[in-house]
């Protein structure tokens, strides 16, 4: 056979093949646009229910706030949200045209169905509380139904999302597996094509194929092994050898794009990964502090080498002040005004567009006026903190989405634990002297008790009354009377703070327990809130109270009782203190002693 006929034959061969890889590789890509396209809509998918399951239990907290408050605010900001529901649900009777099966859609169906009942329900409780008859309202909303319906709509829409994830599972291992064969089958074409050209260049001159071939199959070899890095050679002459290069530059940039949208994916499963942990671990949150430590911990995580600062919003002075910072951010943590930062102005993350021209927040230094984001923390409708990026940038920088999902579930976060001190402070302590308040008496006492036994250490109790207090309320009125209650209480807070801890124990009448304080110690505290009472110049506008003095009855553990006994002995000593004559000291020590 001819050379020259083996080597057409060879170049047909080579021409066959490389359309061949090349049909096999747009095939390949084809089936990435197939589980692109199941991502982006399992992400269409889980927005719109996420908006429909977050409006539908804010309505119906809107609903139970309007009912128990009754403001006008509360209702319009429920009507507000309610079309903002019908805007979505609209939406998502759309969501056939994207793809969803009937299964899905009637879960989907069943699901607002629910929710529109539930709707109902707070329209006939709303009209409820607008006739007067507030009690039925309350009932309604509260109740056993009202709640199991509610749970119900939220396990329709959590059911839905499980079938839309094992179809959508199923739809990219589909597509990953047709993916992963077909680029098989185009790296086998690609290495046939290069044994045929091995086999031709002993047929043809060296000096024309021989250095391109070598060349050319060491790219489709690295190829192969899927190494994307390499550079491959660039031959422009119209011949096979131009065609099979141009042929192995597609497929290089091809797995090129392939492992880019597998990098970011893998990217954008860990930061979900870890917006999921953060949020679980604000939810164990104690304190503020502890939100404070979760964010410097997962902040720079989320978003690598970006750094920032977390701002919370201080009501009293009115100002935001910086409570953690990572990576080092630029320029001074100094508090500033919220109008200082446009985002905080206009309760949404600002610039709008990264890198385009905005105008910049006043907090923040120039060199960072094109790098930088601010996002609100947003409870309720109002801002409470911010979350400053800076040195953002397209590579670096995760979706804006995330960033933007941080500040909602720190903000959310902050917002309970305030919420959470708020109910704390009102437990535990009277609002009119700033004491503890009987309540939590009984777990002070055991705690401080149960120490006491470890350590073979003596507790005292005071008990203290104010005398002849009916007549100074029937006499000056009830204020005057607050107003006695209250310098007396900051007697008594002032003697006790270092020793042990003042309870207001009943309407005129004080309670205090001294850790590591005996008879005699405790005697000497009584002493000091004694005489200080006694200093008081108290007036009600133009009158004198006059003279005010107070009872104060001392046992003390184990010099005179045992645990479960010590207030009983206290309030023994106290009750013979006033048959005394009031405004004096008795010991229970003396009583036994008598």
């Amino acid at each position: 056979m001819r050379i020259a006929t083996i080597t057409n034959w060879a170049y047909g061969a080579t021409v066959c093949l490389t359309l061949a890889s090349g049909i096999v590789m747009l095939m390949a890509s084809r089936a990435d646009d197939v589980e692109r396209q199941a991502v982006k809509q399992r992400q269409v998918f889980d927005q719109l229910t996420e908006e429909v399951e977050t409006d539908a239990w804010m309505l119906s907290d809107l609903a139970r706030l309007f009912v128990i408050k009754k403001e006008p605010s509360v209702l319009e900001e429920y009507q507000q949200k309610e079309r903002e529901l019908k805007n979505v649900e609209h939406r998502m009777t759309l969501l056939k045209d994207n793809g969803a099966s009937g299964e899905e859609l009637l879960l989907l169906q069943e699901g607002l169905k629910i929710i529109d009942e539930l709707q109902d329900e707070q329209k006939t409780a709303l009209d409820s509380t607008a006739r007067g008859e507030d009690r039925q309202a309350v009932a309604l909303l509260f109740g056993t139904y009202y709640e199991q319906e509610l749970e119900r709509a939220q396990i329709q829409l959590d059911h839905f999302r499980q079938i839309l994830d094992k179809r959508i599972i199923a739809d990219v291992q589909a597509a990953t597996k047709t993916s992963k064969t077909l680029r098989t089958a185009s790296e086998v074409m690609v290495g046939l094509t290069a044994l045929l050209f091995l086999f031709v260049m002993g047929f043809i001159l060296k000096r024309r194929v021989l250095h391109p071939v070598v060349r050319l199959s060491d790219v489709v070899h690295r190829l192969a092994s899927q190494d994307y890095a390499v550079e491959t050679p660039n031959f422009t002459q119209i011949d096979e050898i131009g065609d099979m290069a141009q042929a192995i530059r597609i497929f290089r940039e091809n797995g090129l794009a392939r492992q880019r949208l597998e990098k970011e994916r893998d990217a954008d499963w860990a930061v979900r990964e870890l917006l999921a942990r953060m949020t679980q671990r604000l939810q164990g949150c104690e304190n503020i502090a502890d939100v404070i430590n979760v964010a410097e911990l997962f902040a720079p995580n989320i978003a690598p080498g970006v750094s920032g600062r977390l701002y919370i919003l201080d009501r009293e002075a009115w100002e935001m002040r910086s409570a953690a910072e990572w990576l080092y951010p630029e320029g001074v943590k100094e508090p500033f005004h919220p109008d200082a930062c446009w985002a905080v102005r206009r309760g949404q993350s600002h610039p709008p567009v990264s890198g385009e021209p905005d105008i910049s927040c006043y907090h923040l230094p120039e060199s960072q006026d094109r790098r930088s984001l601010c996002v609100p923390l947003i409870a309720q409708g109002e801002a409470i903190g911010l979350l400053s990026f800076q040195n953002i940038t397209p590579e670096a920088a995760p979706s804006r989405a995330y960033l933007e999902l941080m500040a909602e579930a720190l903000g959310l976060a902050l917002a309970n634990q305030r919420l959470r001190d708020a109910l704390l402070e009102k437990a535990l302590f009277d609002p009119l002297t700033g004491l503890r308040n009987r309540h939590h008496l009984e777990d002070s006492l055991r705690t401080q008790l149960a120490q006491a036994a470890r350590s073979e250490e003596p507790v005292s109790c005071l008990m203290i009354d104010i005398d002849h207090f009916k007549s100074i309320n029937d006499r000056f009125g009830h204020e005057a009377g607050d107003q006695v209650i209250k310098s007396v209480a900051a007697v008594i807070q002032r003697a006790v703070h270092e020793t042990g801890v003042a309870f207001r124990y009943g309407g005129e009448e004080f309670l205090a327990l001294l850790t590591g304080a005996d008879e005699k110690a405790a005697h000497a505290c009584a002493t000091e809130i004694y005489t200080g009472v006694q200093a008081l110049s108290l007036r009600y506008g133009l009158s004198e109270i006059g003279p005010v003095d107070v009872s104060i009855g001392i046992a003390s553990y184990p010099q005179h009782a045992q645990s479960d006994s010590l207030l009983r002995a206290a309030d023994v000593a106290l009750y013979r203190a006033k048959e005394l004559g009031r405004s004096r000291i008795v010991s229970f020590g003396g009583l036994e002693g008598g």
